[in-house]
């Protein structure tokens, strides 16, 4: 075949082909197969590995006009909402609390990129785990929609400064048995014992973990350098006394993510509070490329793009804030040569649900309504950073969905499982490309 003919409009193998070699591109070999292993484990993994192909079937895609696709509806999305984007964190009080917690994708857009994203991933997690029927799934994706839809228009005049707040104490059954564990089995000290070793009285990273690695002395050199340019970015609630940032000791991170796997990353340890071992702080240091959508964008949006955010770095950090309950108080970024990079605390109760416990409908349906408050919750309390007006998203979504709240429903649900069904014939395309 000819390769005029292989690059036909249509062939949506060559397509896929073509979006992952334009976005794996810059990746070293051995990190594009490492990527590429993980990936082919199953086809939810492939999803989580190929975000942009998402972004390359949906940005313009004329169903957002829906129930969207005006200003009004726009908002701070993850960009990569998925299951596993949602878990425990510490928040400031210092308990672990149920959000999501990953933001290198986000970006200024329609709330529906999240909202059939999300459920896509419902899909894809229920078939990986094959607890429950087709049936049963359906309904789940409903319950999930639904709770978004009622979430949204449910808004009130202090929304703004009392989010959704779920934490083991008031979080529904499951959901609150999950965060307990957490923080029963999980804290600083346990974290600190896993990354770093006390030596000569001080605390430095643990180069027997496979997962890290010694950086070269010019890279110890210039991370050092420019983590004094990443503290002026710091919010004032985050700046502690002067020797809080003392750097201890900086180790690269190795095989973390699917998606964002072959980009720079680094663990950076710094003094804590006291001159004590056990309040020592881990940063997590991550490059940023620009956001998958970026590429699909028009010439238009690629410079109001441009022009919005000093580097991808800030993009992240001002989703971070926008989005998430609790920002961290650590939050910043900085600017190393050609690529910039988000500097986030590396939280003691990270940790991701086990959908895998999931073996009753009342559990499931539980949590599709959880995911799907979450999601509104966070789009309206992002869309606050937006408009000239508290409520202009949720009054605008009620407008448009206003006497067809079932048929709203259903496109999500349908939505979600015809695209599920399109990701499982990709998946099978990629194993075979590999």
């Amino acid at each position: 075949m000819s390769d005029s003919k292989k690059l036909f409009l249509n062939n949506r193998i060559e397509q896929i082909k073509h979006e992952l070699r334009m976005n794996n591109e810059g990746i070293l070999d051995e990190h594009r197969m490492e990527k590429f292993e993980k990936m082919s484990t199953s086809p939810y993994a492939f999803y989580r590995g190929s975000n942009h192909l998402y972004w390359e079937d949906f940005y313009n895609d004329w169903r957002v006009s829906t129930y969207g696709g005006v200003s009004s509806t726009l908002t701070w999305v993850n960009g990569d909402a998925h299951i596993y984007n949602y878990g425990a964190y510490a928040n400031h009080d210092g308990e672990a609390i149920f959000c999501m917690d990953d933001f290198d994708d986000a970006i200024v857009a329609d709330y529906q990129f999240d909202l059939w994203r999300m459920a896509v991933s419902i899909v894809l997690d229920c078939r990986e785990n094959g607890v429950f029927t087709k049936s049963e799934i359906k309904e789940g994706l409903m319950a999930f929609a639904k709770a978004y839809r009622e979430e949204m228009v449910n808004h009130r005049d202090d929304d703004s400064s009392n989010d959704i707040h779920l934490n083991k104490n008031n979080a529904p059954s499951i959901l609150g048995k999950f965060l307990k564990k957490v923080e029963e089995k999980k804290s600083r000290k346990k974290m600190l014992n896993k990354w770093t070793v006390v030596k000569g009285g001080s605390r430095v990273f643990d180069f027997k973990n496979p997962k890290l690695v010694k950086p070269s002395d010019q890279e110890y050199q210039e991370l050092t350098k420019k983590m004094m340019d990443y503290q002026s970015t710091v919010d004032e609630s985050g700046k502690k006394h002067e020797e809080h940032f003392t750097i201890k000791d900086i180790a690269k991170r190795a095989s973390s993510g699917t998606g964002s796997l072959g980009s720079d990353r680094y663990y950076v340890l710094i003094e804590g509070e006291t001159e004590g071992q056990e309040d020592d702080v881990i940063l997590d240091v991550k490059e940023q490329g620009k956001a998958p959508v970026y590429r699909h964008m028009n010439k238009a949006e690629k410079k109001e793009y441009d022009e919005l955010f000093e580097c991808d770095g800030q993009r992240h950090a001002l989703a971070f804030k926008a989005l998430a309950e609790h920002p961290d108080q650590y939050l910043g970024w900085f600017i190393k040569g050609e690529k910039s990079f988000s500097v986030k605390e590396r939280s003691p109760f990270k940790a991701d649900f086990p959908t895998e416990k999931l073996k009753t409908m009342k559990k499931f349906l539980l949590m599709t309504e959880i995911w799907g408050q979450v999601l509104a919750a966070r789009h309206k309390r992002a869309s606050y950073e937006l408009n000239d007006e508290l409520h202009e998203m949720p009054i605008a979504f009620s407008k448009l969905i206003n006497g067809e709240e079932q048929e709203f429903d259903e496109m999500v649900r349908n939505l979600a499982i015809e695209y599920a069904n399109q990701v499982k014939r990709d998946y099978t395309s990629f194993l075979e490309m590999i």
